[in-house]
């Protein structure tokens, strides 16, 4: 069967997954740590590493159980090495060096961004290389040429807030609680995307780049006004953001070599207003379009299995033992730096 198990660990979801070479997820279980980090409204970093170290050897243990499986029937073990949280990563990693090392199969490290990058193709067989990806999620947004496996060139990035960050803090400013992502999107259908006046930044501008810092602090003097109801700040922040999205992956579009692929992935892909929206540009540049289903948007162990299967498919060399947690990894290395706080990419 080819299999790899995959570990995930890099923020607040602690995951398993099995999964085929034929992409078949043969077993899979995700641990949420959203009522313990829901009191601080964000996530803890001591609270996530305890709670990945807590949950990860049973969650091993069941995931090997309900596939019927040995660790002798792995042809690979693959686990997030970075970026994220380093105490988390640095349970996922020690772990799968442990199971590797037992098995004696490869260990592949995986940049938990080429994770969301590549596992659009776990869900989409008929997506092929090269394709445009806007990856957004709760610490990035980046607009990035996908050539190959390990092959990325990064187009745009965020100089300040990620997408994903923005939606958590408008939740919380306007008290929807954590996660935020998800109930801002709820909320939204309930108002009107036109009835609170909101900024788009960098909308128009001639440089690639994503800015949410000044549409968070809006969404804040709006809510302080105390003029408008949380639906129609909601809608109409979703909606602003959404106009930024499409504006900033319009100008990446055209000045990127030419691509028959849209695909977005990373948490915020999950929100179907965002989708939509991005469907629509692609039916209008005449590409095609991907988007994972919205269970491999979110952190899971099987994108991270695959990434490991693409790497075993191109013959990629395995990691050493002594590899090490990153904080930071770009996917694109020689990216040249952009102002503010492009360094996160």
């Amino acid at each position: 069967m080819g299999l790899v198990l995959g570990i995930e660990s890099s923020c607040d979801e602690t995951a398993v997954a099995l999964v085929a070479h034929d992409r078949t997820i043969v077993a899979q279980a995700i641990a949420s740590q959203d009522e313990a980090h829901a009191p601080y409204g964000g996530v803890v970093p001591e609270i996530a590493a305890r709670a990945h170290a807590e949950k990860l050897a049973p969650m091993i243990a069941g995931v090997m159980g309900d596939a019927g499986l040995a660790l002798t029937d792995l042809d690979a073990v693959a686990a997030t090495a970075g970026p994220g949280l380093i105490g988390g990563v640095m349970v996922g990693l020690v772990s799968a060096k442990a199971l590797a090392m037992a098995a004696d199969v490869p260990l592949m490290a995986i940049n938990h961004l080429e994770g969301h990058a590549l596992s659009p193709r776990l869900a989409d067989p008929a997506l092929e290389f090269p394709y445009a990806l806007l990856l957004v999620s709760g610490g990035h947004c980046q607009i990035l040429r996908v050539d190959g496996v390990g092959r990325y060139r990064r187009l745009a990035t965020t100089i300040d807030d990620a997408l994903g960050e923005a939606f958590d803090k408008t939740a919380k400013i306007i008290g929807l609680g954590f996660p935020g992502g998800p109930a801002v999107e709820r909320l939204a259908r309930e108002g009107d995307p036109r009835a609170v006046p909101l900024p788009r930044p960098l909308v128009g501008s001639g440089e690639p780049h994503f800015s949410f810092a000044g549409l968070k602090s809006a969404v804040m003097r709006a809510h302080d006004s105390g003029l408008h109801r949380r639906e129609d700040i909601a809608a109409s922040f979703q909606q602003a953001a959404i106009d930024c999205v499409v504006d900033r992956l319009r100008h990446a579009l055209g000045a990127m070599e030419p691509v028959e692929t849209l695909v977005v992935a990373g948490g915020v892909a999950a929100n179907q207003a965002v989708r939509m929206a991005l469907e629509g540009l692609a039916r209008k540049r005449d590409l095609r379009f991907s988007a994972p289903p919205p269970e491999l948007c979110t952190d899971n162990a099987a994108m991270i299995a695959w990434a490991g299967q693409e790497r075993l498919a191109i013959g990629g060399a395995a990691d050493s033992l002594d590899v090490a947690a990153r904080p930071r990894w770009p996917l694109d290395p020689h990216a040249e730096a952009v102002r503010g706080a492009g360094y996160k990419a």
